[in-house]
């Protein structure tokens, strides 16, 4: 979400200084690739480019190819085949034997439904919702982006003929949690659709407001994560301690959760280094669904806390020491432990060495739908 924010920030700043823009956006993979399907960048008509398709060797060529569509006024689907071992003649030197598929958009701001309000009404709640981009490898026309879907309503550009079957499998997709591709055929033509699932930013309270939960918050500010701190003294909770952090509270334990609006991407990380302080609010979180809770201090200052709640059988849920062991010591040192962590769980990756990872990274099936 973080892509989505800074993109949509680009966009109202390109329209203060009369910019057009096109937005490209990597629709299908084949094989390997450096970014998957729903990788964005906004590309300006000055070079600016806001977000990224790759790890920088598309951008150049990406450039080129959104000023084209800018001038044409057209969606415009570009493939780069890196399968063949003499990439170099893309002059891209890409390297990643993958087969790429990116869409290029031109953003007409004065339509009521273009790209950039589908992902405005995607960054406007904490709410999951599906993002539908149409296009075709065979086909000139290039439907683009046409869909933001939510349970209780939708923001849509679809054909009369398809827009039905679009919502049920977006339904789905809402439901599983899972982006997929689908089929579908329009005036006889067939075009794909990228079903993609879109949750809101993580959400990361931090329950202390010392010099060590500074950096915390600074490096959740960095990846788009909502970050609220709250601690029970004003001294140290402040707007001029945490200026980029989306609320600043000075509560008490059972003041805190009322004020949170808790789902599936919020994250719990308790360090006011006040025993009583983190005792109460762990006692408050056990007996909600929190994904993900964390204390920090060492592992007898946790079963204690448990011991004295009668809930040693949490202790599953909770994260205590917090963090990756990455041998951190410093409080900057001890927030990317922390970060790496809480994405690990929230993905549910494995947090392990990827030289140790026995598939690739990124590895996408030629069918995809």
């Amino acid at each position: 979400m973080k892509e989505i924010a800074d993109i949509i920030l680009a966009n109202k700043n390109a329209i203060k200084e009369n910019r057009k823009a096109a937005l490209a956006t990597v629709v299908k993979v084949e094989g390997s690739s450096y970014r998957r399907p729903g990788a964005r960048m906004l590309i300006t008509d000055d070079g600016n480019l806001t977000g990224a398709i790759s790890g920088g060797c598309l951008e150049g060529d990406a450039l080129r190819k959104a000023l084209s569509a800018i001038h044409q006024g057209k969606n415009k689907l570009v493939t780069y085949d890196t399968t063949d071992e003499d990439d170099a003649k893309f002059g891209v030197q890409l390297g990643c034997n993958g087969i790429v598929h990116i869409l290029f958009e031109p953003i007409f701001n004065e339509e009521a439904i273009n790209p950039i309000e589908v992902l405005k009404a995607a960054n406007g709640r904490r709410e999951n919702c599906v993002v539908a981009t149409l296009f075709s490898i065979e086909q000139k026309e290039q439907p683009g982006t046409a869909l933001l879907f939510r349970e209780n309503g939708c923001l849509e550009k679809l054909p009369a003929e398809i827009s039905g079957a679009v919502k049920n499998d977006s339904f789905d997709v809402l439901k599983l949690q899972i982006s997929r591709f689908e089929n579908y055929s329009i005036a006889g033509n067939e075009f794909d659709a990228f079903l993609e699932f879109v949750p809101p930013p993580v959400q990361l309270i931090i329950a202390g407001a010392g010099n060590d939960a500074q950096p915390l918050a600074e490096m959740g500010n960095i990846l788009g994560w909502e970050v609220i701190v709250a601690d029970g003294r004003q001294t140290h909770c402040s707007t001029q301690r945490f200026p980029k952090a989306k609320q600043v509270l000075v509560v008490k334990p059972e003041q805190l959760l009322p004020q949170i609006e808790m789902d599936g991407q919020t994250a719990f990380v308790l360090m006011t280094h006040n025993y009583n302080y983190d005792l109460a609010l762990l006692k408050l979180l056990l007996e909600t669904n929190a994904p993900y809770i964390g204390t920090l201090g060492p592992k007898k200052k946790l079963i204690r806390m448990l011991e004295e709640l009668n809930k040693v059988e949490e202790e599953f849920r909770v994260h205590g020491p917090i963090g990756l062991d990455i041998g951190a010591e410093t409080a900057e040192e001890i927030a990317i432990s922390i970060i790496a962590e809480i994405k690990a769980v929230l993905t549910g990756a494995s947090a392990g060495m990827l030289k140790e990872k026995k598939s690739p990274i990124h590895i996408y099936d030629l069918k995809q739908n």
